[in-house]
């Protein structure tokens, strides 16, 4: 177990002094914080104009449950950035690729076993900490636009609970795209495969002729956990999207480790 702690505690070390991985989240951030500012005006707008048997248009002519809409909206808010977070994910395996650092990792850990187990652990405590940080921007923007009128909604168990889902399904989606980049040795083939799983679900092709089909891919799964409903048309419900998020790492995670112990170091 020290020597798996170990492991994982140098491969953190190596992803957070990449500067391709700061600059691909500073990206990232950069983008949630321009879309929230651009959306906290609208918010508070809507907010103030609440009725008094408690609707709110956050989209022209389309009135709602103000809490319900609100915190749909902050969940939502936050899932439209973790369609980037798959890059990162893809960049941070990619990087012990494009040299021969490979090589020197295996030196260092032999077993591929373990190798793999550290690499995927501290991916996920990186990709882990994006996802709250988006959350937690999410979340402060909202706070803006309700502090006047219910700031404690940002902290019910629904926000809870929302937010909680989209940390998740990042965090999953990011190991997808990890595990793939690592299968393929190649960070362009790993984003390749990861915009291609999302324009899958982005056509609704699917959706429309096998609705079926269409909730075994990842961001179909995302849309099913995530999207409420009555406001959207999904395929599947909140437990075969989960099942569906766990899976995916999964098996992509044991597809790599059987190729690392596999293949020589190139």
């Amino acid at each position: 177990m020290s020597a798996v702690f170990a492991a994982t505690r140098a491969e953190l070390t190596k992803i957070v002094t990449l500067r391709t991985v700061w600059i691909v989240t500073g990206v990232i951030l950069a983008l949630h914080l321009l879309v929230s500012y651009a959306n906290v005006g609208i918010n508070i707008e809507a907010v103030r104009a609440i009725t008094p048997d408690g609707m709110i248009e956050l989209f022209a002519d389309d009135p709602q449950p103000a809490n319900r809409a609100i915190v749909d909206f902050l969940v939502a808010s936050s899932f439209q950035m973790g369609l980037f977070l798959p890059g990162l994910g893809a960049v941070i395996a990619g990087q012990e690729f494009r040299t021969p650092q490979l090589g020197q990792t295996l030196l260092a850990v032999p077993r591929r076993g373990r190798l793999i187990v550290a690499k995927t652990v501290a991916a996920t405590v990186y990709l882990l900490f994006v996802a709250v940080v988006v959350a937690g921007v999410s979340t402060a923007f909202m706070y803006a636009a309700v502090r006047d009128w219910n700031p404690g909604l940002l902290v019910s168990p629904g926000a809870w609970v929302g937010q909680g889902k989209f940390v998740a399904f990042a965090v999953l989606t990011g190991l997808i795209s990890f595990a793939i980049t690592v299968i393929a040795r190649s960070t362009l083939t790993g984003v390749a495969v990861t915009v291609g799983l999302i324009a899958v679900t982005m056509t609704q092709l699917l959706a429309v002729f096998s609705p079926a089909l269409d909730a075994l891919f990842p961001l179909s799964a995302g849309r099913n956990l995530l999207l409420n409903p009555v406001e959207n048309t999904l395929s599947a419900g909140p437990g075969h999207a989960m099942v569906v998020l766990v899976a995916w790492p999964l098996v992509t995670t044991v597809v790599a480790a059987f190729l690392l112990a596999r293949r020589d170091a190139r």
